[in-house]
């Protein structure tokens, strides 16, 4: 399954509920299930984080879905051709305080 594929699932099971909350409201719920993730990461458990990473993907794919962004294209968009900054694979750019 691609992602597009996969954001069209989301959007078949879950879009009219997700619509009906709106965006402030999904996205709170996206911000909650970033947090179980977090816990996941830090207690280190596989399943979890298996099961973490999937509801967050998942919506992450209603959030975009509710603005109109198609999330494959998007991400292809930014990152098919390497480093949005660099363009290497990996990336050449310097870490700075931890970010780049």
């Amino acid at each position: 399954m691609t992602v597009g594929e996969f954001q069209k699932k989301i959007e078949d099971i879950y879009y009219a509920r997700d619509r009906a909350r709106g965006i402030g409201g999904t996205f709170q719920w996206f911000v909650e299930e970033v947090g179980e993730l977090a816990r996941g990461l830090r207690d280190g458990d596989q399943e979890r984080l298996k099961n973490e990473f999937a509801d967050v993907f998942a919506w992450l794919s209603t959030l975009a879905s509710l603005t109109g962004v198609d999330l494959e294209s998007a991400a292809l968009e930014k990152y098919g051709g390497g480093c949005p900054k660099c363009g290497a694979v990996p990336c050449n750019c310097r870490e700075r305080a931890g970010r780049l």
